[in-house]
């Protein structure tokens, strides 16, 4: 199996070396939090959007999507369709909520409508399930290049937690999102690089890809109305919006880049102008998939003649394989871009939920001079740049498929949090009482179900009853109708909307 040449490290140590140039250079000194975790308020809506665009892709998804219809067919591509229905809710009537009282966190929202108790499970979830998204976003891609390119795994989890996190301590918001605008170039100018150079190798070029796709039915989707198969038609557009909505309207990583525009008309232009990119952004993206299933169906499955061990290394396999010296640093990094802009917005906004809802929320000390309010959180983003790494060195000592269990940990929270805000937002009877029962029993269920599922209650392994992909959804509906049921019958005293 081919792997780096120098001139490859080279142009992946120059673009990590760029990366970080580019952070600091944009970062001025920040004067104040509003500063160091918002950017002044001051971004414009194009930038805005392009960063909450390269904060919907990490290393993981860079690799698993097009290995996923590359198994699967384009099935997840329809997703898109999603984002229709996403976009205008987040964008009309939830944004408008974290504008009203010019919050740094969406969790205080949360204690406006509820309690301190509600924000600080809101916002400890959030750090938990980040936390464990940034570890599987940090490891998953340097074991599939390793396996690929030969770089010790050790080297490059240090090199992009260790660059990412000095550039976001020190730079602060306004280095993430020109560092993100970066990356996001290098990111799909790679995707596009390799679709050419793939679609020069297949017979018949675009044309042959889609008749291939056709033919081998990787283009067809069910339209079954079913909550147990793994996707269909009805959950790509109605649980996927869910799915969708928990990014986007209650993930701090997207609720702090909104708050970094001048105005609620300029973070809603940003989202507007987010939905539009995303469309030739996914279509290049899972179309990639379909672009190496033709290829591979002309020169030889690589997973079938023992090349690879599986299709989330059918990517950089063909990156080593396939490309011409130098590019394959170049694409290499582009999955790397992935990693670092994930990471660093990760950081950033855990940084801004301990030191926010926790550390001065909670404490009693009188209020510390600007320079070391920012000061600690520079710290406090350090500490959680070597927690990521500790955590993705613990993910590379277990067995299985870690990357799957993480991500299914994280649709677990984010459904009862996605119902935490709905509960907020949306309804006037829910109290905080309710809303602490109804989250934790959305929770509750979500993991009976997930564990019946997985066998550990049995000692076989019972059908499916719930496809992954719905979780959200139902998490969401158990949390607002439990909140409900709960705040109607045992009224609590507090923070009722009256």
């Amino acid at each position: 199996m081919a792997h780096f040449t120098w001139l490859d490290y080279a142009i992946f140590g120059g673009y990590l070396a760029a990366s970080v140039t580019v952070g600091l250079l944009s970062a001025r000194s920040p004067k104040s939090l509003s500063d160091y975790f918002l950017a002044g308020r001051g971004m414009h809506s194009g930038l805005v959007a392009m960063s909450i665009l390269a904060a919907l892709f990490s290393g993981i998804s860079y690799l698993a999507g097009p290995a996923d219809v590359y198994k699967n067919g384009f099935g997840f591509g329809y997703a898109v369709l999603a984002f229709f229905i996403a976009t205008p809710v987040t964008t009309l009537w939830i944004l408008p909520k974290f504008f009203q009282s010019r919050y740094f966190t969406a969790y205080q929202f949360l204690e406006e409508r509820f309690s301190l108790p509600v924000r600080l499970l809101a916002s400890g979830l959030f750090i938990f399930r980040v936390s464990l998204w940034l570890a599987a976003a940090t490891y998953a891609p340097a074991l599939a290049l390793e396996k690929v390119t030969g770089l010790p795994l050790w080297i490059t989890i240090l090199a992009s937690g260790t660059l990412t996190t000095l550039y976001t301590a020190l730079g602060g918001m306004r280095a993430v999102i020109w560092t993100d605008v970066l990356q996001l170039i290098v990111l799909f100018g790679g995707q596009f690089l390799i679709v050419w150079v793939a679609v020069g190798k297949i017979p018949g070029g675009l044309g042959g890809v889609w008749e291939t796709a056709v033919l081998d039915g990787r283009m067809d989707i069910s339209f079954t109305f079913s909550i147990s198969e793994r996707i269909n038609f009805w959950s790509l557009l109605l649980a996927a919006a869910f799915l969708h909505l928990v990014q986007m309207s209650t993930d701090q990583v997207s609720v702090q880049r909104y708050l970094t525009a001048g105005s609620l008309k300029e973070a809603q232009r940003s989202l507007w102008i987010k939905l539009w990119f995303v469309l030739p952004v996914l279509v290049l993206f899972y179309g990639t998939g379909l672009v190496l299933y033709a290829f591979y169906k002309v020169h030889g499955d690589p997973i079938a003649g023992g090349l690879i061990a599986k299709e989330d290394q059918i990517l950089p396999y063909f990156v080593v394989t396939e490309l011409p010296r130098g590019l394959p640093g170049l694409l290499i990094a582009a999955i790397y871009a992935a990693s670092m802009s994930t990471i660093s917005a990760g950081l950033n906004s855990l940084a801004s939920a301990t030191v926010v809802d926790f550390k001065q929320r909670l404490s009693n000390a009188p209020e510390r001079s600007t320079a070391q309010q920012v000061g600690n959180a520079r710290l406090v983003t350090v500490i959680y740049g070597i927690i990521v790494m500790a955590l993705a060195f613990a993910v590379s000592l277990m067995r299985g498929n870690l990357v799957e269990s993480v991500n299914t940990v994280i649709g677990l929270i984010g459904g009862p949090l996605l119902g935490l805000f709905f509960l907020g937002m949306f309804t006037r009877r829910a109290d905080s009482r309710g809303a602490l029962i109804g989250c934790l029993a959305g929770f509750t269920l979500l993991l009976g179900i997930y564990l019946y599922q997985n066998g550990v209650f049995t000692t076989e392994v019972p059908a499916q009853l719930v496809s992954f992909i719905w979780f959200s959804l139902f998490g969401s509906l158990i949390t607002v109708l439990t909140g409900l049921a709960v705040s109607r019958a045992i009224p609590a005293r507090g923070n009722e909307i009256e």
